[in-house]
């Protein structure tokens, strides 16, 4: 992942979504011995302080993103693994290519990654090098 940050010129923007959602994922690594609370607390410090310095752009959801997630449910999830948060974070991702703001989708869930694929996204898995 760091690599995609220190990358000359990059924009990265995540959704308000992904405020809550790292948090989870830090919190799912504690229960699962990955890691222990100080190194939490740690992570969500440097996360937060990334912010702080505008690392990250923060895109407010809006009614078109939670459309933009039904469409994507009915469209994909009959067929493909396609989790609530997950559609509402592609639908984010579709609606800032569209205007131009991103024209690559990071992430490491493959599920995800499949899906982003298939509704046209070009996929970064930063856990298998980009």
């Amino acid at each position: 992942m760091e690599s995609l940050v220190q990358r000359h010129g990059a924009r990265l923007i995540i959704s308000q979504l992904s405020l809550i959602e790292i948090q989870s994922v830090f919190a799912t690594k504690v229960r699962s011995g990955i890691i222990d609370k100080a190194t939490l607390e740690q992570l969500r410090g440097l996360f937060f302080a990334d912010l702080a310095k505008g690392r990250f752009e923060v895109v407010s959801l809006a009614g078109r993103h939670f459309q933009g997630a039904e469409a994507l449910v009915r469209s994909y999830a009959v067929d493909q693994s396609l989790r609530t948060l997950d559609a509402i974070q592609l639908s984010v991702a579709l609606d800032l290519r569209r205007r131009g703001a991103a024209p690559e989708f990071v992430s490491s869930d493959k599920s995800l990654g499949k899906v982003a694929a298939l509704a046209g996204l070009r996929v970064l898995n930063p856990t298998e090098g980009v």
